[in-house]
Formats: C-alpha cells, structure tokens, sequence
C-alpha cells in the first residue's frame, strides 16, 4: 500500500469534506472510497474537477 493509500485510509473523512469544500461539484457518490481503487477514486475527482491526477494527489497529500 503506498503512503498515498495510507493517508487517504486513514483520514478519508477529513480529506473528503476539504476536497467538497475546495471542488463543490463533487458528491458524496464521487468521493465514495473502496480501500484499493484509490486509482478509481482519483480519475473520478479528475473527471470533475478537471484536474490532473497529480494535481489532486497534491491537494491531497498537502492536507
């Protein structure tokens, strides 16, 4: 597991209302996480937000 799994795991509820408040399109639908598939969760955020995957891994790992 990396450690971009392992933040994502263990802090995902404070990481899913950061990025709701920083990305208001994202629904809780879109921020669904399944330990595992954080590579689905993150094509899903880029989808919507329009960002690339390391822009959103970014934001993320700088919470």
């Amino acid at each position: 597991m990396s450690a971009f799994e392992d933040k994502v795991k263990g802090n995902w509820n404070q990481i899913k209302g950061k990025l709701k408040q920083e990305y208001g399109d994202l629904t809780d639908d879109d921020l669904m996480y399944e330990e595992g598939k954080s590579d689905e969760l993150l094509g899903k955020i880029q989808k919507k937000t329009g960002k690339t995957k390391d822009e959103v891994k970014s934001f993320i790992n700088n919470l």
